[in-house]
């Protein structure tokens, strides 16, 4: 049997399973972007020019794209490569940009600084301690500084603070974090985590890496590693809460490989900085699933995700359960406060060659539907006809539609292997995209695109005239995120608050005034994209910049 043929018979298999699901026809449609970026998108940042940075590792082998102007890179660890490991995509025009990195990258983690710049941080080998940075612009290109990192980073995790620092959290036997960029003494200094080894599995299958990071109200950090997590008073390096152990003996964080996503904040006009904060954790797999796998057993995922109310006295894990078993799953916030489960398999675990299965179809999960035995939040969508399992990506566009790259199971660039490496880019539209709600364009913002916190906004924006009525109105901020293995690093969506309902204009143009955050607790200092959503169905994005 070929290589050729069993894939085909591997995505028959997929094809048959997905049918099996039940007859009925699924929302959402895909759409063929790129056959073939040139790079496997292992990691992904949108940029507040709308282009999207992706990139893989260097230690891959030859890609599929050269370095710019014939360059080659030579360090002590590689043989000279001339090819390109990061791209530059343009959604619109499907333009890529090869781009040059110099240090390894593999396994890496990243923020966007206030200012729009992509920082990056960690890595392989000669990349562990590196710090890179890419500003937006038609002809920059990523610039790094070793030793920029006071320990080697390899699976560690980022998120962007109230007061502007981005924190660096664990990575392979790092049970510690710091702050990045240097700029202060304290961001010099190594600070203990002791929560970090006291949740491993055991220390050849951590089932800790990556952790999960969401920024709280209260300006504190919720930490979540395994199966438990801790409220981090990162300031004065102090936990000040621990939370229930998440039910159900299953793993959720690498090489295990759940998702974590930080439900909507409503926003309240009183300008409350203390909304209520909730996590919805999803998939995963049992502890030693990974040392199975490596035996050739490959135990099912899990179907579980659990919601926690991390700002309540006393917070409860909620259980629930999605159609169809996933690890590896990216779980990405669409504009309308929706989650979106994409990507992923239904058996094994993360790591080369781990995953079976892959599940093809993506589930919408909705956080504010009536909930019960009877009831599920879940909805089935369209499948993909591309297995897109580990180093799998996804992201949210300005435009709303979702894209989605990568899959490279294999330690090199492997296009005869069971799951072939992918160098394609797709496109995911939600179901919103066919909807028979008209879709609102925003045409203006007053006072404009630099808010500060607590200003009134107005958003002024157009409704097809075919609308006799104008139905429900909200206005969502989106922050961008960086993905890499399941997990999108700084993701957050807040519903900003009404200060009156939407008012008509003309004909077919209206206005609705809201709120902007009250603090950076709420939303540090930084880009954003706003949208406004009626009855469901989210404009395209503008982007705003809020200090």
């Amino acid at each position: 049997m070929t290589a050729k043929t069993l894939v085909f018979l591997i995505l028959a298999t997929c094809s048959l399973f997905t049918l099996a699901l039940g007859s009925q026809t699924y929302q959402g449609k895909w759409k063929l972007l790129k056959k073939n970026i040139g790079v496997s998108a292992m990691h992904m940042q949108l940029l507040p020019n709308d282009k999207i940075i992706a990139f893989d590792w260097k230690s891959s082998g030859p890609s599929n794209i050269s370095l710019p102007e014939g360059k080659c890179i030579v360090d002590s660890e590689t043989t000279t490569d001339c090819y390109s490991h990061s791209v530059e995509f343009d959604p619109t025009s499907r333009s890529i940009r090869p781009l040059t990195i110099k240090t390894d990258t593999w396994c890496s983690s990243g923020a966007l600084l206030s200012n729009g710049v992509l920082i990056q941080s960690g890595g392989y080998r000669l990349g562990e301690r590196v710090i890179r940075s890419f500003r937006a612009c038609a002809s920059c290109d990523w610039v790094e500084h070793s030793n920029g990192l006071i320990t080697p980073r390899w699976y560690a995790s980022n998120q962007v603070l109230p007061n502007g620092k981005i924190i660096v959290v664990g990575g392979v036997n790092q049970f510690n974090y710091e702050f990045i960029p240097k700029t202060s003494t304290s961001d010099r200094t190594l600070y203990q985590l002791p929560f970090l080894k006291e949740t491993r599995y055991s220390p050849l299958i951590p089932n800790n890496l990556y952790p999960f990071l969401h920024l709280t109200p209260d300006g504190n950090l919720f930490i979540f590693a395994n199966d438990r997590a801790i409220l981090l008073d990162y300031v004065n390096n102090k936990v000040v809460k621990n939370y229930p152990v998440m039910p159900g003996g299953v793993s959720r964080n690498y090489p295990s490989t759940g998702s974590s996503v930080l439900l909507p904040l409503i926003l309240s006009r009183n300008f409350n900085v203390n909304p209520k904060a909730e996590v919805f954790i999803c998939g995963g797999t049992v502890p030693d699933s990974n040392r199975k796998a490596n035996a050739g057993d490959f135990i099912p995922a899990s179907k579980s995700c659990g919601r926690l109310v991390i700002t309540a006295k006393n917070p409860r894990w909620e259980m629930e359960e999605m159609p169809l078993n996933r690890l590896m799953g990216d779980m990405i916030l669409l504009p309308t406060g929706d989650v979106l489960i994409i990507n992923g398999a239904a058996k094994g675990s993360a790591g080369w060659n781990l995953g079976r299965e892959p599940v093809l179809n993506p589930v919408l999960y909705r956080p504010d539907a009536p909930f019960s035995a009877k009831i599920s939040r879940f909805e089935l969508l369209s499948p993909s006809q591309i297995p897109r399992v580990y180093h799998s990506t996804a992201h949210l566009l300005s435009d709303g539609r979702v894209l989605v790259g990568g899959s490279n199971p294999n330690s090199n660039y492997n296009f005869t292997a069971l799951y072939p490496t992918e160098l394609s880019l797709e496109a995911f539209y939600p179901p919103y995209f066919s909807s028979n709600v008209p879709r609102p364009l925003i045409s203006k913002i007053n006072p404009g695109t630099n808010l500060k916190y607590k200003q009134k906004v107005s958003m002024h924006f157009h409704l097809d005239q075919r609308q006799k009525e104008l139905g429900k109105i909200y206005v969502t901020m989106v922050a961008p995120s960086f993905t890499t293995h399941s997990y999108s690093m700084n993701q957050m969506l807040l519903v900003l608050a009404l200060d009156s309902e939407a008012q008509k204009v003309d004909s077919s143009n209206y206005v609705v005034d809201v709120h902007a955050p009250a603090t950076a607790r709420l939303a540090p200092s930084g880009y954003y994209q706003l949208f406004v959503v009626h009855e469901g169905v989210p404009s395209k994005g503008t982007w705003v910049h809020i200090e």
